[in-house]
């Protein structure tokens, strides 16, 4: 067949950077940051969420090829900050937002198996 091992989509290779950053010389305070083995959930998540930052002016991306899992992130920002800094601000706000989600479902699923061994224990009787 001809598909790559689906292993190949998810781990890095030996030596492999997971990011890359290339600054862009012909557009003001712009970066293309070039991830490994992501494709259009992450692109799509990081680039909506650095378009509402006030100092980025532009954030978009793109898959090069379907079979290929790499995602081409560009940034500009108004100056202030340097794209590779958005970045990380939008990662760090992003890292929070779901490790919140995931203590709130983890609380959420306690409360529902206690629930559910009460039920359990009040049938049985």
């Amino acid at each position: 067949m001809n598909a790559p091992d689906r292993f190949e989509l998810f781990l890095l290779g030996e030596g492999e950077k997971k990011i890359t950053e290339t600054v862009v010389n012909s557009i003001p305070n712009c970066s293309d940051f070039l991830m490994k083995k992501e494709d259009h959930t992450v692109g799509n998540l990081l680039a909506e969420h650095l378009k509402k930052d006030p100092q980025v002016m532009f954030a978009a991306y793109k898959i090069g090829h379907p079979n290929v899992p790499e995602v081409l992130l560009r940034i500009q920002t108004n100056g202030q900050i340097n794209p590779r800094e958005a970045l990380v601000k939008i990662l760090k706000q992003l890292v929070a937002a779901y490790g919140q989600l995931g203590r709130e479902f983890q609380k959420e699923l306690a409360l529902r198996q206690y629930a559910d061994q009460g039920e359990n224990a009040a049938g049985g009787v």
